[in-house]
């Protein structure tokens, strides 16, 4: 990243395995979030963080800790018989 990081706006990091739905998060993915973090910290750009797979309700403040600002959250909402409580659950978890 460090050659065009100036360039960016997001970042998006896979937390999962690309290529299916409803995978659990790689728990590695969290120090990567960490470095990839203080490296858009030392631009002094505004420059998104955005993670994607495995995002739930237990995980969304550990992530968020991390250093991601941006987040995917698919099955966590999807295979829910409400959208708007999913969603509401997930907001709750996240501050």
């Amino acid at each position: 990243l460090e050659p065009i990081i100036d360039e960016l706006d997001i970042i998006c990091l896979m937390s999962v395995n690309p290529g299916f739905s409803a995978q659990t998060f790689i728990p590695s993915v969290y120090k990567k979030i960490e470095a990839v973090r203080a490296l858009i910290e030392q631009t002094g750009k505004e420059i998104f963080l955005e993670v994607d797979g495995g995002i739930n309700i237990t995980n969304i403040a550990t992530v968020k800790s991390a250093g991601a600002d941006t987040f995917v959250a698919g099955s966590a909402i999807f295979n829910k018989s409400s959208y708007v409580d999913a969603i509401k659950a997930l907001k709750d978890n996240f501050n």
